[in-house]
């Protein structure tokens, strides 16, 4: 049972829930014998005091954030330290984790991905950071291991950097944002509400944190319940999890929408530090005798059931139970929804024909990564395959232990053995099976997945081409109960097991003798690896004084995630390569944004040269149509910036990864249009490029495809805080249409920002004055 607050939410003693309502004054002084302030309860959240002590602009209502420490894997820290060193830096000014867990197959593209690990070791040596080499660990679970403590703040480029189950409030952003930390900058952002998620009850035997995360994960998304908060998880429930139980919650909440998540500590967090070698990091974290939260997610979970997460998202989420009492109808319903979001010709997606006597074939299952692959996860899994057989037809299982200390220490105990024995195959530490780089299943095959996510493509499927697999979501203990029947989709809670929980041990000399840990000792005289396929970013254009751009993209979607804008899988090979990488924006959703991108852009090259864009006869009768408009008889388009722009209900739900903006930047884009952005990440992204993140909240648009937008005094605009912009869409039919749009919630170096063009043009400006 999950429950949400309709309202507001005191907590008392860390037990009593009381409802902020009309009463609700009179049973807190019942409780406590007096009744605090409203204000004075917020402050007394876990969160807002982790905040406060990373604060350095003195208002606790926008702050400004100083992070302990940051992270990036081997898909994003290349462009953040291209832009940081663009941009003046000299030396990594804070512990800085490179890790190497997305390319590290190094199957496509020739020797481009490894070229990029030896730029990261560069790297940290000449800056002063800390190198992990390719399959040792994946991202998350080096830093909980080694980097995480109880108060620190960590920044990371990766949406899933979340260390709030070992009292650490994580965030994950853009490469931006990662590079404002490197040149001495701060995270920006208003003060976010704070969410209380309370735990009760114990897990049933067999559900495991995957079921518990898409339950909550179920409730909140669409909702926005969390959206840009932080989850602050309380409860008498927390004190029935280990610490690995927890992280496998915490990563997921990155699927909710939400900002952050912090949770209680207690002796199982002291023990986890201590196991790690790092007994100094543990500190108690609680909220205080009397807390108010923003809403309340209240989660029994005694009554979770093993859950599966349907294409094409963790929140598509049902009880397997639910699942089979309407196996055909929900089936039905996830293939039409489907159609609507591939919209590809000639290709479906089929499950119905999965079904066999009443239940649902499957040909793939993969435990992985930083939500499956933990030691907890693995060893569970390994009770349920003990002296069983997966079988030798299609269905196959890989497993991907997180970290090489939880491999060995899997193959100490038996573990190991016990997978292989069964038919199942043992990975390294890899993040492939998240994104679509790794066990892409075969054409029309289903793939359930201990892993974070269940977007379209991001198994490695090409509908363009004519292929289409899905992906759905479960816990290692559900998968390993399918596993021995064979592919037949089956929950965990249906067996008789018990299950051993071996004691972990860590092996701290596997990191001791491979990490390089240079940080504080930045060596000036190092030498980049430069690979062929390491570029620098092209120059971009400081906002002008009026645009005129092309809608390139119409997206009517619901939601549009980070891998519809730029896809993930072998494209992630490119991610060094601006102008490479750039080709293959919306290549799976809309193939070709590209070239009408390009179209523009073009013309604005030639302006740049000096040419009017009127010499070019598509631009002279928008010119013409300008001209109409009252105030504008006189425009110079010498001074008009010439590009494109997106249009999308709700982008940049999903992954962090800045190139979802920057590639439309690199392609000649000025701004998005959206009735919301899903996440501020994704918002985030398009103002360190220099994009307009514009709203026209109407769902009936003034323009369409191929239309042009003009948006007159936008310089002048952005400059004096304007919050509504005036535009015109310039139809094809010759009509100018005016309307307008919404520029908010701007902070005074976010339009410095867009007024230079990007992050690395401010910089250079900061610099020089």
């Amino acid at each position: 049972m999950v429950k949400l607050s309709a309202q507001g939410v005191w907590l008392l003693n860390g037990t009593t829930i009381i409802e902020d309502n009309s009463h609700s004054q009179e049973k807190i002084k019942q409780s406590l014998g007096y009744v605090p302030t409203k204000e004075d309860g917020v402050q007394k959240t876990i969160a807002y005091s982790i905040l406060k002590a990373h604060n350095t602009s003195g208002n606790m209502e926008n702050l400004k954030i100083r992070f302990d420490a940051m992270a990036s894997h081997d898909i994003t820290y290349v462009g953040i330290i291209q832009t940081a060193r663009a941009s003046g830096m000299e030396r990594f000014p804070l512990p800085y984790v490179l890790t190497n867990c997305h390319n590290s197959l190094c199957a496509v593209g020739g020797t481009i991905n490894e070229d990029d690990h030896l730029f990261g070791l560069s790297a940290a040596k000449k800056y002063g950071g800390i190198y992990v080499p390719p399959h040792l660990a994946v991202i998350h679970q080096y830093m909980r291991e080694q980097m995480s403590g109880c108060g620190k703040m960590i920044l990371g480029s990766d949406s899933h950097t979340r260390y709030g189950a070992l009292g650490t409030l994580a965030v994950g952003e853009g490469g931006g944002e990662l590079a404002k930390q490197l040149l001495g900058n701060t995270y920006d952002v208003a003060r976010p509400q704070v969410v209380a998620v309370y735990l009760t009850g114990t897990p049933a035997k067999g559900v495991g944190p995957q079921d518990i995360a898409l339950a909550i994960i179920r409730e909140v998304f669409q909702n926005g319940y969390v959206k840009n908060k932080i989850m602050e998880f309380v409860g008498d429930g927390i004190a029935n999890l280990n610490c690995e139980f927890r992280n496998g919650i915490d990563v997921m909440t990155t699927e909710t929408a939400c900002l952050s998540s912090i949770w209680t500590t207690d002796s199982k967090t002291e023990e986890y530090f201590a196991a790690h070698g790092r007994s100094e990091a543990y500190r108690e974290l609680r909220p205080g005798d009397a807390v108010y939260y923003d809403g309340m997610v209240y989660v029994d979970m005694s009554t979770i059931e093993p859950m599966i997460a349907l294409p094409f998202h963790p929140s598509n989420a049902f009880s397997i139970r639910e699942l089979y009492e309407n196996l055909n109808d929900i089936l039905s319903e996830v293939e039409k929804n489907a159609a609507k979001q591939l919209n590809t010709p000639g290709v479906s997606l089929s499950l119905r024909d999965k079904v066999v006597n009443g239940k649902l074939q499957v040909e793939q299952g993969v435990i992985a990564g930083c939500a499956g692959g933990t030691y907890d996860n693995l060893v569970d899994a390994a009770d349920i395959l003990r002296g069983k057989s997966i079988g030798c037809d299609a269905f196959s299982l890989s497993i991907y232990p997180s970290s090489q200390p939880v491999y060995m220490e899997l193959v100490k105990n038996g573990a190991v053995a016990d997978f292989m024995a069964s038919g199942a195959t043992v990975r390294t530490a890899f993040c492939g099976p998240c994104f679509g780089a790794g066990d892409v299943p075969a054409n029309n095959c289903l793939s359930i997945r201990h892993s974070t996510r269940n977007f379209p493509n991001r198994e490695g499927s090409k509908p363009g081409n004519g292929q289409i697999a899905s992906v759905a979501l479960m816990d290692a203990r559900s998968i390993a109960a399918t596993a021995i029947n064979h592919g037949l989709l089956t929950p965990a809670t249906d067996l008789d097991l018990s299950f051993t929980k071996p004691k972990y041990f860590f092996e701290k000399t596997i990191y001791e003798n491979r990490v390089y840990n240079g940080f504080g000792k930045a060596d000036s005289g190092e030498v980049l690896r430069l690979g062929p396929n390491i570029a620098d970013w092209p120059k971009m254009s400081a906002l002008t004084d009026d645009l005129l751009l092309t809608v390139a993209s119409e997206i009517h979607d619901p939601v549009t995630t980070t891998d519809e804008l730029i896809p993930s899988g072998e494209t992630s090979s490119y991610r060094s390569n601006p102008l490479k990488l750039a080709e293959f924006t919306l290549s799976r959703k809309d193939p070709k944004y590209t070239e009408r991108a390009k179209k523009s852009q073009q013309a604005e090259i030639s302006r740049l040269e000096g040419k009017s864009p009127e010499n070019i006869p598509e631009l002279k009768g928008l010119f013409d149509q300008i001209r109409l408009i009252a105030g504008y008889e006189n425009i110079n388009p010498l001074k008009t910036g010439i590009g494109s722009l997106v249009y999308a209900v709700k982008p940049g739900d999903g992954s962090a990864r800045e190139q979802a903006a920057s590639c439309q930047k690199v392609l000649g884009g000025w701004a998005n249009i959206a009735q919301e952005y899903a996440t501020k990440r994704y918002r985030s992204n398009l103002i360190n490029w220099g994009m307009l993140p514009l709203i026209y909240e109407e769902s009936e648009l003034p323009f369409q495809l191929g239309d042009s937008i003009f948006l007159p005094g936008i310089r002048k605009a952005v400059l004096e805080k304007a919050e509504k912009i005036q535009a015109y869409a310039l139809r094809q039919d010759g009509t100018a249409v005016p309307f307008q749009m919404k520029l908010s919630n701007l902070t005074d170096d976010e339009r410095k920002i867009i007024l230079a063009g990007c992050l690395i043009n401010f910089n250079r400006e900061m610099q020089n004055r």
